[in-house]
């Protein structure tokens, strides 16, 4: 493939927020405890998913199980940095089916970096153009407030949860 045949870049998403709690804590409350506040809409098997879990490695898997013990692997992890940074792969086509070629997949980065007594959490999910002509749709879903601002939204809200009855832990 010669630089004429390469897909237009796409524009990144960018998400930051701040959060009340350490890197820790937030990046735990994303790995750890993604069942917790992960939206059932955001998964293949919606009301009838049993888990959704981020193996906490490198080259781990990002998957969901669904019922009778159907597994989805949904992405890789390809950056593993605790409390610090995570990175996994994105191998969800846009209509929402299983991608299982790596380099059709975009890529989701979170950073967690001291605020005060806080976080900075930062997402960017970047090469949307991997999934090909539909990967500016993609985008836009992605950054559209039921994408990534309502995943982030009960991320955050989980965080609040915790923060407020710490020792009742997390619930859906």
């Amino acid at each position: 493939m010669t630089g004429q045949d390469a897909p237009a870049a796409i524009t990144p998403i960018r998400i930051t927020h701040r959060v009340a709690v350490g890197p820790e804590d937030a990046f735990s409350t994303f790995v750890d405890r993604l069942q917790a506040w992960w939206p059932p809409s955001a998964t293949w098997s919606g009301d009838v998913l049993e888990t959704v879990a981020i193996e906490p490695r490198l080259g781990g898997f990002c998957h969901e199980r669904g019922p009778h013990g159907l597994r989805l692997d949904w992405g890789r992890v390809v950056a593993w940095e605790p409390p610090h940074r995570l990175a996994f792969s994105w191998q969800i086509a846009f209509d929402r089916t299983p991608e299982p070629n790596p380099a059709r997949a975009s890529q989701v980065e979170l950073t967690f970096a001291p605020d005060g007594d806080g976080t900075r959490v930062t997402l960017t999910h970047a090469g949307f153009e991997r999934h090909g002509a539909d990967g500016q749709a993609y985008r836009d879903a992605m950054a559209s407030d039921a994408g990534w601002p309502t995943i982030l939204g009960r991320y955050r809200a989980a965080i609040a949860r915790r923060e407020e009855a710490p020792w009742e832990g997390l619930s859906t």
